[in-house]
């Protein structure tokens, strides 16, 4: 389903069954039970479907969920083209991951149902809702039947509605990274549902980051020769630098100008003759990278757009030494690598999406109306003309690209 659909099916399908599910909700609360007190959680499940840059951000969250349970006891509902990272950090077991496809609105609900009566037998007692106000991970919270149920609720707030569905209620707050949200969601399971609003506890920061990457010598050996059949040898051509131009098609707002692109690898072009510049993004903007490196015409642009698993990615990811990128999945997935990162933002902001890496670099040109997208307009941003990304210069990323090559140098002096 394309993301427009997405929104369309949460918004007006999401707002019925919220209200629909709440309403029985309350009716059986009335109703007069003998309900022993809750025992200790068990098994905790996740359920994000989307934005595996943000699955990236819950590697705190799932450690949390294994002390509290053990590894073999946590789960992870999400999207099936968006498995792969999960299974690239390998916090859970496989089998524990479990894919929804993402192939149509019927497709989607068959699946659902079959994984719904899978955690049912599982026995799963507890499950984590890590969206900010979608309403359709509500409903499947809901629909887990797990007795504890964390999640974010509007109480006073003028903010999107998605029914009252979560036993362990926590108010959203958008001055918390959301590596430490989603912590803290797991935390709640812990905590008495009936204080209002979760959790009331102090937080540290910054929180721990995803397990590091690593590939074994001979798949390494395979890549490198796989790259040199696409005309990069990485033993050549040094400095070896990725630039990202891709941004999800969730929020294409957080696109850099593409001209800006161009300007950036021209100036590394004419500066490190020797250097490879790389282009990397999905398979629809395969011909678009195309044409970015015809027009640099230098046998040092190689577009790899559309041509890596994310695996691959990651390998490329550590023989680069930098990363320039808008905003999205690959800001984070260059955290579980040693790449010095410089990431672009715009109508979201490095203080709550901020990868957590000691070599990542966020430019923010702060202009008073961003961040635009956030969880009280369901990331329905009303510009349409990105200047907080327009002003952010080519010279400036070109800077701190400079920057980076000289701070790696330097270490690499060192050794």
């Amino acid at each position: 389903m394309k993301p427009a659909t997405i929104r369309k099916i949460d918004l007006w399908a999401g707002k019925v069954a919220c209200l629909t599910l709440t309403c029985g909700r309350k009716l059986l609360e009335m109703m007069p039970t003998d309900s022993p007190p809750l025992p200790p959680v068990k098994k905790i499940l996740f359920i994000k479907l989307i934005e595996q840059g943000a699955t990236v951000l819950a590697a705190a969250a799932i450690r949390r969920a294994q002390d509290l349970v053990g590894r073999e006891n946590v789960f992870f509902l999400v999207f099936e083209e968006n498995r792969e990272i999960l299974e690239i950090m390998d916090l859970l077991p496989p089998k524990n991951i479990l894919g929804i496809r993402n192939e149509g609105f019927v497709t989607f609900l068959s699946d659902l149902a079959k994984q719904l009566m899978a955690i049912r037998r599982q026995g799963i007692d507890a499950a984590v809702d890590m969206e900010f106000f979608a309403r359709a991970s509500a409903v499947i919270s809901f629909l887990t039947g797990a007795r504890r149920r964390a999640g974010l609720h509007r109480f006073t707030s003028e903010i999107p509605y998605r029914g009252d569905l979560m036993t362990h209620r926590l108010q959203h707050n958008p001055y918390l990274h959301t590596a430490i949200a989603y912590s803290l969601l797991v935390e709640a399971l812990t905590l008495p549902p009936d204080e209002l609003p979760l959790p009331k506890k102090a937080v540290d920061f910054p929180p721990e980051g995803p397990p590091a990457f690593s590939a074994n010598p001979d798949e390494m050996k395979a890549f490198r020769q796989a790259l040199a059949g696409l005309g990069l040898d990485v033993a050549k051509r040094r400095p070896l630098i990725i630039l990202n131009p891709n941004a999800s098609d969730m929020l294409p707002l957080r696109k850099w100008p593409l001209e800006y692109f161009f300007t950036l690898g021209t100036a590394i072009l004419r500066d490190y003759p020797a250097a490879a510049l790389v282009i990397t993004g999905g398979p629809t903007e395969k011909e678009a990278a195309e044409r970015l490196c015809q027009r640099w015409a230098s046998a040092g642009a190689i577009n790899l757009a559309g041509k890596t698993t994310l695996r691959e990615l990651l390998m490329l990811y550590a023989l680069a030494d930098v990363l320039v990128t808008n905003d999205s999945g690959p800001a984070h997935f260059a955290s579980l690598t040693a790449v010095q990162s410089i990431v672009l933002y715009g109508p979201e902001t490095p203080r709550l999406f901020g990868p957590l890496s000691k070599n990542s670099h966020s430019l923010y040109a702060r202009l008073a109306c961003s961040p635009c997208v956030n969880a009280f307009n369901h990331r329905f941003s009303p510009c349409r003309n990105n200047l907080c990304l327009q002003a952010i210069l080519p010279e400036e990323v070109y800077a701190k690209v400079r920057e980076c090559l000289a701070a790696g140098k330097e270490a690499q002096d060192a050794l």
